[in-house]
């Protein structure tokens, strides 16, 4: 079996990192949940001089958080499954708004007892209207895979990640799309992915500065092998697995909360400028054919 091949639990000083680099927006229960987190951050981002390369990344991942958000209105889905989802309390908050939302919420079991401790000590499990449920999970793992899905009533199932996909190689991306697509052609439903991401440049790679413990753990992990070599590449591979391309989310950097804070940053000739920063991240809409 999988798990037994390849251990995830490395991937875990990201999720803490994400964290609090999130509790610095409006995203829901962020700021909350980044506060209880205790010990140092292993990436060595600068949380005290915050530079404008703090900011880029603060907004990067506060606008991949709401592209999600903005693909799931359009589902109107009620059972919702969410990988690897890190420290990330978005099941929380539509639970909160929809009492008929089935949000199962997964990542490993060292994260997923983190985060419970966290719910619990904030005692946001009463403002669930509809049904949460906190889970580990490996994705990859067929038979803990069937036993999650299997909590859902009939309805269609929306599967929802974000920071997953660069994690693994093709052969597992293609483990993970046959699994998904089994149960979107027995169910319906769609699957909303952030992680279309494509490889860098060398020379925007050059660009974007790195502590040594950083680009250790993307070498670790392989990070930017990992990711596309396109986007054209990336409609291509699901294609191939059995997925059809529906819609892809616009990015509103205007209406994120960390986007002043960078504005600030920037010299007064880049606040003028309207040269587009180049895409390196889309989130997708994905169906089964």
């Amino acid at each position: 079996m999988l798990p037994e091949q390849k251990d995830f639990t490395s991937i875990s000083p990201s999720a803490k990192s994400l964290l609090m680099m999130k509790g610095y927006t409006n995203i829901p229960y962020a700021k909350q949940t980044a506060d209880l987190m205790h010990g140092s951050e292993v990436f060595g981002l600068n949380f005290e001089d915050k530079d404008i390369w703090f900011w880029v990344r603060v907004l990067h991942f506060e606008s991949r958080y709401w592209s999600i958000d903005q693909l799931l209105k359009l589902t109107e889905s009620k059972n919702i499954l969410e990988f690897s989802s890190g420290y990330s309390l978005r099941g929380l908050d539509l639970c909160a708004k929809d009492e008929q939302v089935h949000y199962i919420d997964t990542d490993l079991l060292e994260i997923v007892s983190t985060k419970q401790q966290m719910i619990d000590h904030l005692q946001l499990n009463h403002e669930a209207k509809g049904r949460y449920e906190l889970l580990p999970l490996n994705a990859l793992d067929p038979k803990a895979f069937e036993e999650v899905i299997g909590r859902f009533d009939p309805r269609p199932i929306t599967f929802v990640n974000e920071g997953l996909l660069m994690y693994l190689n093709d052969e597992e991306k293609k483990q993970l799309c046959s699994l998904i697509h089994k149960v979107l052609k027995q169910s319906g439903g769609c699957w909303i992915t952030a992680d279309i991401y494509v490889k860098r440049s060398p020379e925007m790679a050059g660009k974007m500065p790195a502590s040594k413990s950083e680009i250790d753990f993307m070498e670790q992990h392989k990070l930017e092998e990992n990711k596309f070599e396109s986007f054209e590449a990336a409609r291509a591979f699901f294609l191939a697995q059995g997925f059809e391309f529906v819609q892809e989310a616009a990015h509103n950097y205007e209406g994120m909360s960390s986007l002043p804070n960078m504005i600030k940053m920037l010299p007064e000739e880049a606040r003028n400028s309207n040269q587009k920063w180049p895409k390196i991240q889309a989130t997708w809409m994905l169906r089964a054919k």
